[in-house]
């Protein structure tokens, strides 16, 4: 007799798989703070191979719409970018930002399809600002003295912001916040954001970074609008070229990008709020 296969326990409304979902973020959290806080150069050789791997995932997307972009450059000076960035702070990023853009354009040139070069160049320069150049933010960010506390609190402000939203969209979400965009998305889940990282912030920036409550509540009202159009963007970006992920690396959370996709923008951000604030 012949039995069949047990359904994946999805959520009614989440539409995941919540313990698995919830098993990769803590596999994920495990390696972050394991290597921030024994060799931070493990931290920055982690953020390297993300980056690379988010790299292709969106070379992979692209080219399925057919924006060729040369991926050895891209992902060649997304490296050096974030160890220059590490190792020699904003000067250093700058010159390796510049020959990266160089290069791609070279590699590009050297490529046929003429008629669509233009276009190509504008799309190549537009993901290395997008993936390295703001990554590279927070390798600034670890190389100050408190260095992982930083990124601690800026991955925490982040996070906080998708897990509020998600847990106040499932539970309360009513209206739609851009239903053409990003359908899942509500008012009610856009609160959720706010409040939680607002009040986790108010709380890990006086606690690691030894600052003031109300500019850690401050910080995670930037953080959720950062983060929030961050999510939009990609989604935007998705729905043109017809994808539902960057990838399926990840399970239940898809691809690398998709993960990067909030904490790209938000590293400069509070990269800048925190030096401001902290020093």
């Amino acid at each position: 007799m012949s039995m069949a296969a047990a359904p994946t326990p999805r959520g009614s409304r989440t539409g995941r798989n919540l313990p698995v979902a919830v098993a990769v973020g803590v596999v994920l959290a495990a390696l972050v703070l394991g290597t921030l806080y024994t060799v931070p150069e493990f931290f920055v050789a982690l953020v390297v191979l993300a980056v690379a791997v988010a790299a292709h995932e969106i070379y992979t997307a692209l080219k399925t719409g057919g924006i060729h972009v040369p991926l050895v450059p891209l992902v060649t000076g997304s490296t050096v970018m974030l160890i220059a960035a590490y190792a020699d702070g904003a000067d250093a990023l700058a010159v390796a930002f510049s020959l990266t853009l160089v290069a791609m354009v070279a590699s590009r040139s050297a490529m046929p399809g003429a008629e669509t070069l233009l276009r190509d160049l504008v799309v190549g320069t537009y993901v290395v600002v997008y993936l390295p150049l703001l990554a590279s933010f927070a390798m600034v960010m670890l190389s100050e003295p408190d260095g992982s506390d930083r990124i601690v609190v800026f991955i925490l402000a982040v996070v906080l912001s998708d897990t509020g939203g998600y847990t106040a969209g499932v539970l309360f979400g009513r209206h739609k916040l851009s239903p053409t965009v990003s359908p899942k998305k509500s008012w009610e889940g856009l609160g959720g954001s706010f409040l939680f990282a607002m009040v986790g912030t108010a709380l890990s920036v006086p606690l690691l970074l030894g600052g003031f409550w109300w500019q850690g509540f401050l910080l995670g009202a930037v953080v959720v609008v950062t983060a929030t159009m961050g999510d939009l963007s990609e989604s935007l970006l998705k729905r043109d070229l017809g994808i539902k992920d960057m990838g399926h690396l990840l399970p239940e959370h898809g691809g690398l990008m998709d993960r990067l996709d909030s904490l790209l923008p938000t590293a400069p951000v509070v990269a800048v709020l925190l030096a401001a604030a902290i020093g």
